[in-house]
C-alpha cells in the first residue's frame, strides 16, 4: 500500500521525512562556515574608511625642522577632509573616503596633497590604506602603496619591514634574532606567545595596523585666537582715552574667553597712527588669564609708560593661542596660617604688575638645564608662579650625564651659589693658595668637574667653598691643567 505525502508549508517541519535524510543543497551552502584566516588572529577589516598617510622630510639642508611646519600642513589639509590627525614629529593621517570624488579620485587627491607639502618647502610620501596606521607605515617606506579594498590589506602589508612601525630598537633586535624582519612574519607568530615576549602594546599595534581593533585618533583642531580691530572717527592722544576706546574690545575678549573656558598667556595691543609705524604694547601673564578687569588694569599700567609718536587713529587687540583654564578653590586658611599657601594668586598678580610697570624684559624666571658646567646649567625663561608642589630637576646621587666625569658626593651636590659671575674672575695667589682682599680659607673638599668635550667647551676644574676675611662665602675653582690658576665663579647669599 502506498502513502502519498503532501508538501508542507515553507518553514514548517515535515513529519514524514526521515531524520537521516540530507538537507537541500541550497541550505547546505548557506550554512557553510567561513574559510579560516590566512594569519592566526587576523580578521580582514570591513569598514568603508580610506586613510591617507603622509610622511614628511626636509627639502633642503638648513631649513627649519619638519615638526615646526606639521601644524601648518594640518591646517592646509583640512580643505580635503575635517578628519585630520597629527602624528608627530613627521607625519599626519587623513580620512578621505568621502572626498575622493571632489578631487578626481586617488591620483587627483594625492597630487593636490603633494602640492600643499611643496608649498611649505617639504618633501612628502603619500600612501592610502583602509586603516590610518597602515597608511602611515606604508608612507614611511617611501614606495607606491594604494590599497582601497580591505580584503587586500594584510597581503599588501606582508613584505613591509618592521622598522616602519618604529618599535624600540631592543624589540626589533630581538625579533631579528628570531628571523622576524617583516610585518607578515610578525603576523604569523602565535598571539599569546608574542604578547608574553614583547608586551601587549606591540600586539595592539599589529591589531590596529590590520584593522582587527579600531584605531582612534585625536582630530586636529586649529588653535583659536582672538583678534579685533576698531577704527576711530577721531584721533586720541590721552592714555585714558585710548583705554576707554579699547573697552569694547576688552569686553568682547572676556566673552570670547568665557564661552571657551580658556585664558591667554599673551596679549598684544596695536595702536595705529596716520604716518608713523604702529605702536605695539605687549602684555605677558604668569598664568592663563581671562579676567577682563585685571587685563584692563595691566593694560592701563603698560599704556601709561608708552610714548606715542603720533595720535592714535585705530586700535587692535591680538591674543596668543588659547590655554585651557584649570579652576581650583581658594584655601580655607590665609597665607601663612595652618599651612596656607603663600604663593598663589598673590604671586601671580605681583609678577604681572611688575612686568606691566617695568617691562617684560625686566622680570624673568630661571630654569635649570641638564648640565654640569655651571655657566650652562641654567637659562632665562618667562616667569611662572609655582602654586603647587615644586618640581625638581636635580639628579639623584650617583646619576651623571653621558660623557661627564664628576667626583662630587651627595653632601656637595647642592652646594651651588645663587649669584654666578658672567665670567670667572682670576684671583691672585701666594704660595699656591688663592687670595681676595687677603687670604681665603677653604671650607670644603674639592668638587671635580670635567665635561664638555663633545662641543669644544671642555673644562677641568676643582671647585671649593671659601670664606674671605669679611666672612663672605665664595665659590672658587682651580684649573687642573697648567698653570693651575685660581678663579672666582660665584658668591653665596
Amino acid at each position: 500500500m502506498r502513502t502519498r505525502v503532501m508538501p508542507s508549508p515553507v518553514g514548517s517541519p515535515s513529519p514524514t521525512r526521515p531524520r537521516s535524510q540530507p538537507q537541500p543543497l541550497a541550505r547546505q551552502t548557506a550554512l557553510k562556515p567561513l574559510a579560516p584566516a590566512r594569519f592566526p588572529g587576523v580578521t580582514p577589516v570591513t569598514s568603508t574608511e580610506l586613510w591617507v598617510g603622509v610622511h614628511l622630510s626636509e627639502s633642503a639642508a638648513g631649513q627649519e625642522p619638519v615638526e615646526s611646519k606639521l601644524e601648518q600642513l594640518a591646517v592646509c589639509a583640512q580643505r580635503f577632509t575635517p578628519r585630520v590627525s597629527l602624528v608627530p614629529p613627521d607625519g599626519l593621517v587623513l580620512e578621505v573616503a568621502g572626498s575622493l570624488h571632489l578631487f578626481n579620485g586617488v591620483e587627483g587627491l594625492s597630487r593636490a596633497l603633494a602640492g600643499e607639502c611643496a608649498s611649505l618647502g617639504l618633501k612628502s610620501m603619500v600612501a592610502l590604506a583602509p586603516t590610518p596606521l597602515a597608511a602611515l607605515v606604508a608612507a614611511r617606506i617611501g614606495k607606491p602603496f594604494v590599497v582601497t579594498e580591505p580584503t587586500r590589506l594584510v597581503g599588501q602589508l606582508m613584505p613591509l619591514p618592521l622598522a616602519a612601525l618604529r618599535w624600540s630598537e631592543e624589540t626589533l633586535e630581538r625579533l631579528a634574532r628570531m628571523g622576524v624582519r617583516t610585518i607578515g612574519q610578525a603576523l604569523r607568530l602565535p598571539r599569546a606567545g608574542f604578547a608574553r615576549r614583547f608586551g601587549t602594546d606591540s600586539l595592539a599595534t599589529l591589531d590596529r595596523l590590520t584593522g582587527r581593533s579600531p584605531d582612534l585618533r585625536d582630530r586636529f583642531r586649529v588653535r583659536e585666537r582672538f583678534r579685533r580691530r576698531r577704527e576711530l572717527n577721531y584721533e586720541l592722544e590721552s592714555h585714558d582715552a585710548i583705554l576707554a576706546a579699547l573697552a569694547p574690545l576688552l569686553t568682547e575678549l572676556g566673552k570670547f574667553l568665557e564661552a571657551r573656558q580658556c585664558g591667554v598667556m599673551k596679549l598684544e595691543c596695536l595702536l595705529r597712527h596716520r604716518h608713523a609705524e604702529p605702536t605695539s604694547c605687549v602684555l605677558g601673564f604668569a598664568a592663563p588669564l581671562a579676567d577682563v578687569r585685571r587685563i584692563t588694569e595691566l593694560l592701563g599700567e603698560r599704556l601709561s609708560a608708552l610714548t606715542l609718536p603720533e595720535p592714535v587713529r585705530a586700535c587692535e587687540l591680538r591674543s596668543s593661542s588659547l590655554v585651557v583654564r584649570v579652576f581650583s578653590s581658594n584655601s580655607v586658611w590665609q597665607p601663612g596660617e595652618h599651612g596656607g599657601n603663600a604663593g598663589g594668586a598673590e604671586a601671580v598678580e605681583l609678577i604681572e604688575r611688575l612686568r606691566a610697570r617695568l617691562g617684560p624684559e625686566a622680570v624673568y624666571g630661571l630654569q635649570v638645564l641638564p648640565g654640569h658646567r655651571p655657566e650652562n646649567a641654567w637659562s632665562v625663561k618667562d616667569p611662572v608662579a609655582v602654586t603647587g608642589a615644586r618640581a625638581t630637576t636635580e639628579r639623584r646621587p650617583g646619576e651623571s650625564s653621558a660623557g661627564t666625569r664628576s667626583t662630587v658626593g651627595p653632601r656637595y651636590a647642592r652646594s651651588r651659589p645663587l649669584w654666578l659671575l658672567p665670567q670667572p674672575k682670576q684671583l691672585s695667589e701666594r704660595d699656591g693658595l688663592p687670595r681676595r682682599r687677603g687670604p681665603l680659607r677653604l671650607l670644603s673638599e674639592p668638587e671635580r668637574i670635567e665635561t664638555g668635550w663633545w662641543d669644544g667647551g671642555d673644562i677641568a676644574r676643582d671647585y671649593y667653598t671659601a670664606v674671605d676675611l669679611q666672612g663672605v662665602r665664595l665659590w672658587i675653582f682651580r684649573e687642573r691643567a697648567s698653570p693651575h690658576r685660581w678663579f672666582l665663579h660665584g658668591v653665596f647669599g
